[in-house]
């Protein structure tokens, strides 16, 4: 019995060591060459906070949707950090130069920013995070950003698998100075780097942890404002504490952040009124409800939520089809009577109020700026139809949309479904809800025929919506291709355009009327979130860009 003892204990250290992790109870002592761990048993107040999607993996360079992204912020901080006015801020890095041509930033880092591990945050905890994201055997859906957008030296070539990920244009001077080499200026760089996709990682702890990386709470390492205290793939429900080493400490004034996956809005009011929940987001009725609350918020955000047509699909290779069914959409009654929570009727792919020029103009001064190929009209969607039925030689059509699973997405799904079969008689819309990982798995493969769902901006920047539709781009769910789009785009990141803001700014609105004219998604919306907030809760940041909602400031 005693070497049984013995071996148990064994086999648990090699488990949990694997990771560099350390089992629960007394808070663990630094190594030798170890900086400050966190306090396990943080006291204070807690931010109860709903989502309304579970949450499969936390991983910096592999996570693709916002709701990660929220989590990632809170737990790791990148070379820059957005701050409450959207400007861009040191976070890891305290000084940043630019060589006169905009080719080289040499960033030097702050020494006193410690994973939660103990391990010190160094220049080459960037160099393999970036080169991790680039490497095509991560298959990390954002790589597109070192490479299309960033232009980071050698990044397309190893994207391609030309080149090794080591070449990339990315290095450690020493470890508290980084230095990056980009293909061409780009003006926006800076704004990138508050993006998760450039936040560094622990190249000992993930190539201990393997494919387990970031599923659970001993598999993922903080250098932020919080720590996982549990967490597990698709909880529904998990915590956070705050991190005690965190260099910016004393800015943090939370004890920690619990939260709950609740898909059904009418639960989450009804634990938020019972006190159980700091935070939800309300919609539809609900609205009515507690539009007058002094408690209630209503936060612009920057997701276009919209409909992407398969066009692998024979029946959506019909241009005149897919026009039939952006003209059959009344975007108001969604907005209007679904959702009902300030969201906005959007008629183009690029939404308003993130994007401007050096003049403070919006790329979207106006959401139906382009009527000849979208807006609601009965009257062309059926003629668009008949054109559609002729050309294709049927009379009725049936396509199944597959959509998330939460209340406020499958109300919306039904309200398109009635709209659709109302204007174009003969088509049948079926729906089929599944859990959002289950569906961006999916639509990823081009395994669907209609999805509804929704982009929110990376970066202040008209590219984060147009670079989507590019061929081969990873979230090109519909599989569009058009080598003229193609052009248009790659001149204006890294072509003549590309240092020429006011003929760049053109080019950009020329690619966005293409994407309406051939009709390859249908815009519905602009998102607005109707929050409610507990009186007590002060100074979260709400952020139509990057991370949408930061607790680094927040109180209770």
């Amino acid at each position: 019995m005693k070497s049984l003892v013995i071996m148990v204990i064994t086999a648990a250290a090699v488990l949990f060591g694997s990771c560099g992790l350390h089992l629960p109870g007394k808070n663990p002592v630094a190594a030798k060459g170890q900086g400050p761990l966190p306090d396990k048993d943080v006291k204070g107040a807690v931010l109860n906070v709903m989502l309304d999607t579970a949450i499969e993996r936390i991983d910096q360079q592999k996570s693709t949707e916002g709701t990660s992204f929220e989590i990632i912020g809170d737990l790791v901080d990148g070379l820059m950090q957005m701050a409450a006015d959207g400007s861009v801020v040191n976070a890891i890095a305290k000084k940043m130069d630019i060589s006169p041509d905009g080719l080289i930033y040499t960033f030097t880092l702050r020494d006193d920013a410690y994973w939660s591990n103990g391990d010190p945050v160094t220049a080459h905890d960037f160099v393999y995070g970036w080169e991790r994201a680039c490497d095509p055997a991560n298959e990390a859906e954002y790589s597109y950003l070192m490479s299309d957008i960033a232009h980071i030296k050698n990044a397309i070539a190893i994207r391609a698998g030309q080149m090794n990920p080591n070449q990339l244009g990315v290095q450690a001077l020493d470890d508290y100075t980084l230095r990056v080499e980009l293909e061409i200026p780009v003006s926006f760089f800076e704004q990138l780097l508050y993006f998760c996709t450039f936040y560094p990682s622990n190249q000992k702890f993930i190539e201990a942890c393997g494919d387990n990386y970031g599923t659970s709470a001993d598999t993922f390492l903080s250098n932020g404002a919080f720590i996982l205290k549990d967490f597990k793939a698709g909880a529904s429900s998990f915590s956070l504490i705050k991190n005690t080493a965190y260099y910016d400490a004393s800015r943090i004034k939370l004890a920690g952040l619990h939260y709950e996956v609740i898909k059904s809005r009418s639960e989450a009011l009804s634990k938020y009124e019972g006190g159980q929940l700091d935070l939800i987001e309300v919609a539809g009725e609900q609205v009515a409800k507690v539009r007058n609350s002094s408690e209630f918020k209503a936060i612009a955000s920057g997701f276009l939520w919209y409909i992407s047509p398969n066009m692998l699909v024979d029946d959506f290779k019909n241009l005149n089809l897919r026009r039939a069914l952006m003209f059959a959409l009344d975007r108001e009654a969604v907005t209007n009577d679904v959702l009902a929570d300030g969201s906005q009727p959007t008629y183009t792919p690029v939404p308003s109020g993130f994007a401007f020029n050096a003049s403070g103009q919006d790329f979207t001064v106006d959401l139906m700026e382009f009527p000849q190929y979208c807006s609601y009209d009965p009257e062309a969607a059926r003629r668009y139809y008949e054109e559609a039925k002729q050309e294709l030689g049927k009379n009725t059509f049936t396509f199944t949309m597959v959509t998330d699973d939460t209340e406020t997405v499958m109300a919306v799904a039904r309200e398109l479904k009635r709209q659709i079969e109302t204007v174009l008689p003969g088509m049948t819309i079926e729906l089929n809800h599944i859990r959002k990982s289950q569906r961006l798995a999916e639509i990823g493969a081009g395994n669907y025929e209609i999805t509804l769902t929704r982009w929110g901006p990376d970066y202040a920047d008209p590219m984060t919506y147009l670079s989507m539709w590019v061929t081969g781009n990873d979230y090109n769910y519909g599989r569009y291709s058009d080598v003229n789009y193609d052009a248009i785009v790659s001149n204006c990141n890294d072509g003549d355009l590309a240092t020429k803001p006011a003929e760049r700014w053109t080019a950009m609105k020329q690619a966005e009327e293409m994407i309406l004219k051939n009709a390859v998604i249908f815009p519905l919306y602009q998102q607005c979130s109707a929050d409610m907030i507990k009186p007590g809760v002060r100074g979260i940041e709400f952020h139509p860009i990057g991370i949408n909602r930061i607790y680094k400031g927040t109180s209770k």
